[in-house]
C-alpha cells in the first residue's frame, strides 16, 4: 500500500483531524475524484485518478473541456493525461478504473456530432479507444462498464452526466424501449441494453395502473456489487408537464417537480429484477443508496424512521428494511466496512450534521454502540457558488485494502477543491 507521506504532499492539519491526512493536489486545486461508491485509487494502489474542473465559477457548456489527472502517491507526480468534454461538476468525467492500472475509463463527447462515448485510456502510452455509450462504474474485475444514458441523466438532477446542446437532449415520454441500464464489454467494445425503461416499470408497482404517457421516466445510478453478481439501477420519474428545463437541480424538488424515485436490483444479464426500496419509502426524504461488503445488502438515508434521516438497511429484493442505527442521525453519502462495525459518511454542507459554517464532518460511526468520531473537517464549498451543482461534496471512498479514503474538500482560505487522502489503520480493529 503506498500512503502518501509529507515530504511529497502537504499535511492537512486543520481542526485537529484524527489521523494523517495529505493533499495529494496542492498545485492547480479545481480538482475532484468520482463519488463515493467507487475507488480512485489504482488497483496496484500507487496511483488515483482525478478530474480538473476548467473553473470553478460557472456551470459547463457544451464542450468545455476538463482534464484527467493522474496522481503517484509513491513519487509525488501529478500528470494530466487526457482532455475530456464528457463531465459534469459533481461526478467529474465518472473515472473508473479497468482491470490493471493501464486501464482507466471515462466519458467524453464527439462534439462533431454530440454523441457521449466512453473512452478506454492506457494513463502511461497515452492509448486510447473511444466506444459509443458511456461509464458509470466499472464491474470489480474492470471487464465491464454499466451506465444508463449519460446525455439524459440532466433531465433529472444537474450536475451528472454530460453536457450537450439542450435540444440534443433526448426526452424520454413514457419508458422507451432502447433506453436503460446498458452494460459495455471493455475487452469487445460490444454494448448491450440489458434493462430497457419498458422491461423495468414492471417492477414498479405505483405505475400498474398508470398510463406511461402521463410520466417522464430515467435511469440514473448503476452500481456493481462488489462480488459482481448483481447491479443498482435507480429509476427516477416525473409526471408530464411538470418543468423540464436543463436547470432542474437537486432531483428536481427546488422547481416544484415532485421526483419519484424506485431502487432496482438485478443480475447483469438483466434477469431477477427486484424493487429493493420502492417510491412510497421516499416519502419522507432519503438518497444516497449503495452495496453492504456483502453484496446482498443495501444502505442508505431514509426519512420517516425518526426525527430527520436515518442510516438504513435492505436486502437486495426488497426484504427487512431497517434502521442501522435508531439514534443517529443519518447523512451525507454513507458506506458500511467489511468489519462490519462502522459506517463512513460526510455531511451535506445544510445537513444537521454540519457545522453551519461551510464546513462538514468526515464521519466514523460505530453501528454497535452509535459513539461518532469526527475523523476531519473540510470545507464544501468555494464562493462564488452560482449553482448548487457546484457545492464541493467530499464523497469519501475507500481504497481497495479498506484502509485508506480519499475525499474532496476545500482548505480554508484557499477557495479552491482540492482531493486528500486519510490513512484510517488506526482506526479499524
Amino acid at each position: 500500500m503506498t500512503t502518501p507521506t509529507a515530504a511529497r504532499f502537504p499535511r492537512y492539519e486543520p481542526f485537529d483531524p484524527a489521523l494523517p491526512i495529505a493533499c495529494v493536489t496542492p498545485s492547480e486545486g479545481r480538482t475532484i475524484h468520482r463519488f463515493f461508491d467507487t475507488s480512485p485509487f489504482s488497483p496496484s494502489g500507487r496511483y488515483i485518478a482525478l478530474f480538473r474542473l476548467p473553473f470553478e465559477d460557472r456551470m459547463n457548456r457544451p464542450g468545455d473541456p476538463g482534464a484527467i489527472v493522474l496522481v503517484d502517491l509513491e513519487s509525488g507526480e501529478e500528470r494530466v493525461v487526457a482532455e475530456t468534454r464528457g463531465w459534469e461538476p459533481q461526478m467529474g468525467a465518472n473515472l473508473s478504473w479497468g482491470r490493471d492500472d493501464r486501464v482507466l475509463t471515462f466519458n467524453d463527447v464527439d462534439t462533431a456530432n454530440w454523441t457521449p462515448l466512453l473512452v478506454k485510456l492506457d494513463p502511461f502510452t497515452g492509448k486510447s479507444e473511444s466506444i459509443p455509450g458511456g461509464v458509470y462504474q466499472t464491474s470489480p474485475d474492470g471487464r465491464h462498464a454499466a451506465a444508463a444514458s449519460m446525455e439524459r441523466m440532466r433531465r433529472t438532477q444537474t450536475g451528472y452526466g454530460v453536457v450537450i446542446p439542450d435540444e440534443r437532449v433526448p426526452c424520454n415520454i413514457g419508458a422507451p424501449e432502447d433506453d436503460g441500464l446498458f452494460i459495455t464489454d471493455l475487452e469487445t467494445g460490444e454494448r448491450r441494453l440489458v434493462l430497457a425503461l419498458s422491461e423495468a416499470v414492471r417492477y414498479i408497482p405505483e405505475l400498474e395502473d398508470e398510463s406511461l404517457s402521463d410520466w417522464h421516466i430515467y435511469g440514473f445510478h448503476s452500481k456493481w456489487s462488489p462480488d459482481g453478481e448483481r447491479l443498482i439501477f435507480t429509476v427516477r420519474r416525473f409526471r408530464t408537464g411538470s418543468a423540464v428545463d436543463m436547470d432542474v437541480m437537486h432531483a428536481g424538488r427546488s422547481r416544484g417537480v415532485r421526483m419519484r424515485f424506485d431502487v432496482l436490483t438485478l443480475k447483469p444479464d438483466g434477469s431477477d429484477v427486484q424493487n429493493a426500496v420502492p417510491a412510497r419509502y421516499w416519502e419522507h426524504g432519503g438518497h444516497h443508496i449503495n452495496w453492504f461488503p456483502d453484496s446482498r445488502t443495501l444502505s442508505m438515508n431514509l426519512g420517516g424512521l425518526g426525527e430527520g434521516l436515518r442510516f438504513v438497511r435492505v436486502g437486495y429484493d426488497g426484504t427487512d428494511l431497517r434502521p442501522i442505527l435508531q439514534e443517529v442521525r443519518g447523512s451525507g453519502h454513507p458506506t458500511v466496512h467489511p468489519d462490519g462495525r462502522h459506517i463512513l459518511t460526510d455531511t451535506y454542507a445544510a445537513e444537521p450534521t454540519a457545522f453551519g459554517d461551510g464546513t462538514v464532518p468526515i464521519r466514523w460511526i460505530d453501528m454497535d454502540t452509535g459513539d461518532e468520531t469526527v475523523l476531519a473537517r473540510i470545507g464544501a464549498r468555494t464562493d462564488p457558488q452560482p449553482h448548487g451543482a457546484l457545492r464541493v461534496d467530499p464523497h469519501p471512498a475507500w481504497d481497495r485494502t479498506w484502509q485508506r479514503i480519499a475525499f474532496n474538500g476545500v482548505i480554508p482560505g484557499d477557495n479552491t477543491r482540492r482531493v486528500f487522502v486519510a490513512d484510517m489503520r488506526d482506526w479499524i480493529g
